[in-house]
């Protein structure tokens, strides 16, 4: 079974298997939230952002 769900918040998600970060319709990364973190693209910039941490 499959389950989509959209996240503003990205602590709800971080538990989640899989992970695409979207932009523009297009898939920009995907993974489960150590291996996007580990990549310090998109995905860890928005995490770090929402944490008050932002990285530039």
């Amino acid at each position: 079974m499959s389950l989509y769900g959209i996240a503003h918040r990205l602590s709800t998600i971080r538990d989640a298997d899989h992970i695409m970060v979207i932009s523009d319709g297009r898939i920009l990364e995907s993974g489960n939230h150590e291996s996007l973190m580990n990549k310090k693209g998109q995905y860890y910039k928005m995490v770090m952002s929402q944490m008050g941490n932002m990285v530039l």
